[in-house]
């Protein structure tokens, strides 16, 4: 039986484990500079409603993004998202990705879900990161309207609280779905962490655009 397992490292090189079929999630545990916590910060308080979609290549990204930031020239955030495009693209042998960038101030995925997309790369700038599940735990008769209406801990979907894994904050993952060629059926389960009054997310989402 083909497993399917976590990779986890300091090192961003570990995003290549994805390429392994026992693997439907990689983690790179990145710290946040100072100065893009700052970054993150700043832009959230002055833009709480903040959403935009695109399509981007890694050569347009940093313009692109720059743009739908408001600033004119570069700056720390835009300049961190547009090589996280260019390190997605070159990963996947693409052209060009699909990037939604959004302040968060309620749960957008509330229950456990798998993304119908080949891979999907997720990394939090501000705020709680995203909540999965390791494959063994996981009764997947559960998702959907498998779970009859039922709360994901009520369902069977899981048995515990204390089998949820949460991303920390800055931490890079890609995310492999149920479109990923030999991953039919174990797409990593997920969903948007709970957030709290008065706090904002701020959620970076990179797939893979035709």
């Amino acid at each position: 039986m083909t497993l399917r397992l976590a990779a986890h490292s300091a090192n961003p090189a570990v995003l290549a484990d994805v390429f392994d079929e026992n693997v439907n999630i990689a983690v790179w545990k990145r710290e946040l500079s100072d100065d893009l916590q700052d970054a993150a910060i700043r832009f959230v308080a002055s833009n709480p409603s903040f959403k935009r979609a695109m399509t981007v290549s890694p050569d347009g990204a940093l313009a692109c993004v720059s743009e739908a930031l408001g600033t004119s020239e570069p700056c720390t955030l835009s300049t961190n998202i547009a090589g996280l495009v260019e390190m997605f693209c070159y990963l996947l042998g693409i052209e060009r990705a699909g990037l939604r960038l959004g302040v968060l101030d309620a749960a957008m995925c509330p229950k456990f879900h798998v993304d119908r997309v080949p891979c999907r790369l997720v990394t939090t700038f501000l705020g709680s990161g995203t909540e999965w599940l390791p494959n063994d735990v996981v009764d997947r008769t559960k998702l959907g309207l498998g779970s009859g209406g039922l709360p994901d801990l009520e369902s069977g979907l899981l048995q515990t609280e204390n089998d949820i894994e949460r991303l920390s904050c800055g931490d890079v993952a890609m995310l492999k779905g149920e479109l990923w060629e030999g991953n039919e059926g174990a797409g990593l389960v997920h969903r948007s962490p709970t957030v709290t009054a008065g706090d904002a997310r701020l959620l970076l989402t990179l797939d893979v655009s035709h």
